[in-house]
Parts: C-alpha cells; sequence; structure tokens
C-alpha cells in the first residue's frame, strides 16, 4: 500500500545532504514546513517553506525549546487517512496532512563528549525532535519518519523510484529504525544522568593475552563480596562468569562442586555433603584442576576448607565461608575469595563481532526427565535419568562440540570443542580411562543429534548404558537401531545446546 507525499515537515540539526531531498520534494510538487535554521535553510535555496509558527500561530518560544509542540503538527502526522472520525476532525480544526518527516536530532551524545557544561548539556537533550520521530514511527500506515541524516542518501532513491510513493513495507522499516534512534538516544541521555552508576568500568591488567588491553564495564561488587587475594583479570572474569552459569543449574538442597578450566568443567559432582562433592568433582581430573576456578552452592565448612587448601586455584567462589575456613583459605596470599550475592543476572547475552554486536536470549531452557522422549525398546532406569539429567546441565555449558560421561551426580569425562563429535567422544573416552573411571553403566550426553550412528556404537562398546541427545537428524532411526541391537536406552529431548 503506497502513499503520495503531499506534505513535509524538516526540522533538522545538521543539513548535510538535505539540499537534494528538498529540491526533489519541491519538484514533486511537495508543501515544506519547517523551523528555525532549517527553514533559514530551505529559504536561500530559494524554495518556498511555510514556517511552523504559521501553522500553529505560536513563535518559537523559550529560547526554542518549545517550536512543534502543538495539536496542528501532531495531528497533522498522527490523524488516521482511513479513519472518517479523524479526517472530520483534522478538517474541523484546520490541520493539514503532514506525510513526510524529516528528523535530525540535537546532537546530545557528541555535546557530552566534548566536555561541554552541564547547561550545554541539558540543553541538546531534545523534546520535540524526538517526539516527532516518535509520532511519525507510530502512524507509519500513513505517513514516512526519517530520524537520522544517515538515512538522507537512501530517502533520497526512495524518493526518486517511487515519485514520492512509499510503499507500507518501506515506511514500516523507516519506523522500525526510528524507534531504534528513541532507544539510544534515550539510553545516552539516561547513562549521563545515572553518570558513574551506568557507566561503571574497571581497567584490567590485560586482556586475553598480556598485549591486549582490557575493561570491565559493569559493577562487580553488586554481584560478589571480595573477600580476599589478588585483583580479577579477565580470563579470570570470563571463568567466573562460566562458573556461576553452570553452578546455577543446580539447587542449594544439595551440595555441588564445580571446577573449570577455560570455562568448562572439569570436574563436577554432588553429594551428600560438601566435602565428599568437592572430592568427587577433583577426582574428575585433578590436572586440569590444577590453576582453576572453583565454585560451590553451599557455604564452605572447615572440613572441605582443608581439603580446598591443599589445590592450587585462581579463585573460589561460594554463598558463604564459616569463619574458621575463610581465616583457612586466606593463608595463600594471592587466592582470591568471593562471596556470592543474591542478584538477578541478565536473561540477554551480547557479543561484539564483526563491525557490529550479536545479542541474543540466555539459554534458560534444561530439560529434565518429563521432556526426555523414549526412542528405543528399552527405557532407562530411574538411576540413569538421574544421571542424564546430570549430564546435560553440565553440557549445555561446554563448549560445543561437546560429549559428556557421567553417573549420577557426577562427571566422569568430557569431550570439549571438537571439530568432530567423534573426537569429543574418544577424548571424553580416554580422559575417563586414564583417571581410572570404569564407563560400564555410564551415561553419554551430547549437545546437537548425531549425523551418524559411530558415535552410539563407540560410547556402545565403552560400556555407555544410556544416551540423551536432542535428535532431529534424518539418520536419528540408524542410532536408535543400533542401541536396540545393544541394549543401550536413548532418550532424545529436541533442545539443542550449542555453545559456541
Amino acid at each position: 500500500m503506497s502513499m503520495k507525499i503531499s506534505a513535509a515537515l524538516l526540522s533538522v540539526y545538521y543539513k548535510d545532504g538535505l539540499e537534494p531531498i528538498v529540491r526533489l520534494l519541491h519538484q514533486q510538487g511537495v508543501t515544506l514546513y519547517s523551523t528555525g535554521g532549517t527553514q533559514t535553510f530551505i529559504e536561500q535555496l530559494g524554495i518556498p517553506v511555510i514556517p511552523v509558527e504559521s501553522l500553529t500561530g505560536y513563535p518559537s518560544i523559550f529560547g526554542g525549546r518549545v517550536k512543534t509542540l502543538h495539536p496542528a503538527v501532531f495531528g497533522g502526522i498522527l490523524y488516521r487517512r482511513d479513519n472518517e472520525g479523524d479526517v472530520a476532525q483534522a478538517k474541523e480544526h484546520n490541520i493539514p496532512a503532514i506525510d513526510l518527516t524529516v528528523v535530525d536530532l540535537y546532537p546530545f551524545e557528541e555535546t557530552v563528549a566534548s566536555g561541554a557544561s552541564a547547561e550545554d548539556i541539558i540543553e541538546k537533550i531534545d523534546i520535540g525532535g524526538i517526539s516527532l520521530i516518535r509520532a511519525g514511527a507510530k502512524n507509519f500506515q500513513d505517513a514516512l519518519i526519517v530520524s537520522s541524516r544517515t538515512q538522507y542518501a537512501d530517502l533520497l532513491q526512495v524518493l526518486t523510484e517511487t515519485d514520492g510513493q512509499p510503499d507500507l513495507e518501506t515506511r514500516r522499516r523507516y519506523a522500525m529504525e526510528a524507534f531504534a534512534t528513541t532507544s539510544h538516544y534515550d539510553t545516552a541521555i539516561h547513562q549521563y544522568f545515572a553518570g558513574e552508576t551506568a557507566q561503571k568500568k574497571s581497567e584490567l591488567r590485560y586482556g586475553e593475552n598480556p598485549h591486549q588491553k582490557a575493561t570491565f564495564h559493569g559493577d562487580l561488587d553488586a554481584i560478589f563480596d571480595k573477600l580476599h587475594g589478588k585483583e580479577l583479570s579477565f580470563n579470570n572474569l570470563v571463568d567466573v562468569d562460566a562458573c556461576v552459569g553452570l553452578i546455577d543449574e543446580f539447587t542449594p538442597d544439595v551440595p555441588t562442586y564445580a571446577i573449570i578450566k577455560h570455562t568448562n568443567a572439569c570436574g563436577i559432582a554432588s553429594a551428600a555433603t560438601p566435602a565428599e562433592a568437592y572430592a568427587k568433582a577433583l577426582a574428575c581430573d585433578p590436572i586440569s584442576a590444577f590453576g582453576g576456578v572453583v565454585i560451590t552452592n553451599v557455604p564452605v565448612d572447615l572440613a572441605t576448607a582443608e581439603e580446598l587448601n591443599k589445590l592450587f586455584m585462581e579463585i573460589l567462589i561460594a554463598p558463604d565461608y564459616a569463619p574458621e575456613a575463610l581465616d583457612l583459605l586466606k593463608s595463600k596470599k594471592n587466592r582470591i575469595l568471593l562471596k556470592r550475592k543474591p542478584v538477578e543476572l541478565p536473561t540477554t547475552l551480547v557479543k561484539t563481532i564483526l563491525n557490529g554486536v550479536l545479542e541474543q536470549d540466555k539459554d534458560s531452557v534444561t530439560e529434565t526427565a518429563d521432556q526426555f522422549t523414549t526412542v528405543t525398546d528399552k527405557a532407562p532406569t530411574d538411576s540413569e535419568v538421574r544421571a542424564l539429567e546430570f549430564a546435560l546441565k553440565v553440557c549445555k555449558h561446554t563448549k560445543s562440540n561437546t560429549i559428556i560421561l557421567a553417573k549420577e551426580d557426577v562427571l566422569l569425562a568430557s569431550g570439549v570443542g571438537q571439530t568432530s563429535r567423534v573426537d569429543a567422544l574418544k577424548q571424553a573416552i580416554e580422559k575417563a580411562h586414564a583417571f581410572g573411571f570404569s564407563l560400564d553403566g555410564a551415561v553419554m550426553a551430547s549437545d546437537a543429534f548425531f549425523p551418524f550412528p559411530d558415535c552410539v556404537e563407540i560410547a556402545g562398546q565403552a560400556g555407555i548404558t544410556a544416551v540423551v541427545q536432542p535428535g532431529g537428524s534424518i539418520r536419528d532411526k540408524d542410532s536408535i537401531e543400533y542401541c536396540n541391537q545393544h541394549g543401550i536406552a536413548m532418550v532424545t529431548t529436541g533442545v539443542r545446546h550449542f555453545k559456541h
């Protein structure tokens, strides 16, 4: 659905690139309305323009703070052209249709960055312009809104190719971009007023490597009380984030300890007591645990602290520490001890990539037995089901491609970050055997489906008796058939957990 632009309102801060648009609109017979400096700019081009003051009946007042805020202007943008009541009211109050609004907001961020005075910064908070953008975007069914000078070249092309009759898809696209503009603008203003609270940042010693500079933007004090040790590094923070994500899969009614190395769990276990949970977690891979990050979901007691103190670790994270345990753990001066606070973490993840930013929802899905679909003749036992649930929690937080081998409440081994699932499985089996674990009766979790039956064949030969995977491969039947022939239980979840 196209609409013919008959009248346009132009109110911009920067005039660069505006001239060809003004000339084209004039050639297309569009009535032009404008304000202040933009009006003067158009007049100097020798093109007729109607001052907004003649439309509103009010001059620009309060030092230019109020120019366009009037029903005659906003009514012209907002009234619905297909609504008989709106059309009648517009006619009754002599409100002309404004089909195109071109706005370029006051340069608030540039003014802040320039080190200008607070008074100058406040004056660069655009009121009329931001309102015009929102109005034009809301009524995209009937009007076109241009919210930034970065769109001028595209606008010129649209006006030329459509002869001043942009279609609905184009108007909707411009509306979407308009709301992105207002969102960014308001966020910048909020950050200015919030000051250090919104912009708190910490300079780190360096990034992933000593030759890389690094900064943390955020408030660590809101999440942790740092009880002891040196400052957190870039790599520390990345591992701490991985620790928190993993341990939050486990409720504190069952003591759980996890040991993280390079964002992957090299050991994790749940048990009746904290000391037992830590001992089982350490046994998974005591070599990788050296220099790792340890996290638990229960307070650290003295008995567990005595064992923890034997391990060289970078960081220990817990919801609390017994006083005598804390005293003991502080005996290593560089060991970082963090006490976690009950703070809700963001549900959106952001990552810079190429010349932009990727944003996605946090992976908040964790499948339990209720979401399992048994696809083999043999169903998993109750013990295997609990082991499969445990393995899935770890699998979800492990770098793809990943395979997790586990028994009830304990990780046996993992294959992480491999380019093939077969390599991940072979790595996991080799690690399990290297640390003396029998895989007879163990379970296997995969972060994605099996495109071939090779993984279940290798797992079955190693002693695996139950498997969980998302399912969905066109060759699922091949893996299922092998499991049926060799007495292995397989369940599918319908949920993939890639972690790149």
